[in-house]
């Protein structure tokens, strides 16, 4: 079968491997559509970092590079592994993509299996991955989604559960409420999406127009403002009647969003962490200590896909108008990890397929 293989830093190969084999337990899925998410792009550009290293095997995988890519996917039930009773065959699903170690409690009422020791991902550190027309998964992570809900739009519920999970984070939320986003790439628009839904009066401050422009055309906004344009801390408080945002949801690991999150979440106000800081960031504790802020992290997702199939086939939400791009997985680089990379503005979601009548459609 045809798969995306990542070598090493700059070094993404599609090559022809051996399909897997549905072992005991596991389901064997045709992947359908893949999401390039921004993670794929940090291994690409300055990996490894969740892939492993050649000749360093994952802990719990225990593969090494080369390592086929791809974690944001649907598809459809190929074939059962023995054991498996409660899905079908021809059954859509998508794929909770985590790579945690056997001993580590993993049922419904676990809420730190996401942060357990050497977790990963499938799709970055072995078992193989949705950049590719075969995957085997351990039933636990298959999730059934209804047939309504179009496949390459299902391929958007792993990077939308990662909004569940930041909305999640930060506590009831009350119709009405003022959230603010700083940011609106697919996780912050996502996350926004997962606010309106709830009810709360979303505010996105983003440089770029395009993003702004699409923020409000998906309906995941009530306002927009580009802090190099607009004084957002003052509108906020116009729009708030000078008493601030509710919460607010940090999606662009830039010093300045934090600051102006800081300066305009109300007293006792929750603010949650959701990107990827590279470097360390500065904090103002006296207005953390001075407001009674809750500031917290958010990562990944902890048994938060049924909330997000439920939103989408509820129809609270809907995932269309992020998908911005459908390419084959022969042009993966070219049209995909570039376009991302270089004219990031213009993309929000980019799906890649090995089926050519998929792409047709």
């Amino acid at each position: 079968m045809k798969a995306a293989r990542f070598y090493d830093r700059n070094d993404i190969r599609i090559e022809d491997i051996p399909a897997p084999k549905v072992a005991p337990g596991e389901v064997l899925v045709k992947v359908a559509w893949c999401g390039i998410c921004g993670t794929d792009l940090h291994e690409y550009l300055d990996g490894p970092i969740f892939c492993p290293q050649h000749g360093h095997p994952h802990p719990i995988s225990g593969e090494d590079s080369p390592v086929t890519m791809g974690h944001e996917f649907s598809g459809v039930v190929k074939e059962l592994g023995e054991g498996v009773t409660d899905l079908e065959v021809g059954d859509h699903v998508v794929v909770e993509p985590y790579i945690i170690d056997d001993a580590v409690d993993v049922g419904p009422d676990s809420k730190t299996y996401h942060l357990s020791k050497n977790m990963n991902f499938i799709g970055l550190a072995g078992r193989g991955g949705g950049l590719s027309e075969v995957v085997s998964v351990k039933r636990r992570w298959v999730h059934k989604i209804s047939k309504n809900i179009p496949l390459d739009e299902a391929a958007l519920i792993e990077p939308l559960t990662v909004g569940v999970h930041a909305v999640e984070r930060a506590g009831e939320i009350h119709e009405g409420d003022y959230a603010l986003v700083t940011g609106a790439g697919p996780i912050g628009l996502l996350t926004s999406a997962v606010l309106k839904a709830k009810g709360a009066k979303v505010i996105i401050s983003e440089l770029s127009p395009l993003r702004r422009q699409k923020a409000l055309d998906s309906g995941v906004a009530d306002y927009t403002f580009s802090p190099a344009e607009t004084d957002v801390l003052a509108e906020i408080q116009k729009l708030t009647n000078d008493r601030g945002v509710d919460i607010a949801f940090e999606c662009t690991s830039v010093q300045p969003a934090l600051d102006l999150i800081l300066d305009a979440i109300k007293p006792t106000g929750k603010v949650v962490v959701v990107s990827i800081w590279g470097k360390p960031a500065s904090l103002d504790v006296q207005k953390l200590v001075l407001k009674e802020i809750d500031l917290r992290g958010t990562i990944a997702y902890v048994n938060n896909p049924p909330e997000s199939i439920a939103l989408v086939e509820s129809g609270k939400l809907d995932l269309k108008p992020f998908i911005t791009g459908k390419i084959a997985l022969e042009d993966l680089i070219d049209k995909g990890f570039d376009t991302l990379i270089n004219h990031n503005e213009t993309a929000v979601k980019i799906l890649v397929t090995t089926d050519p009548e998929l792409l047709a459609q």
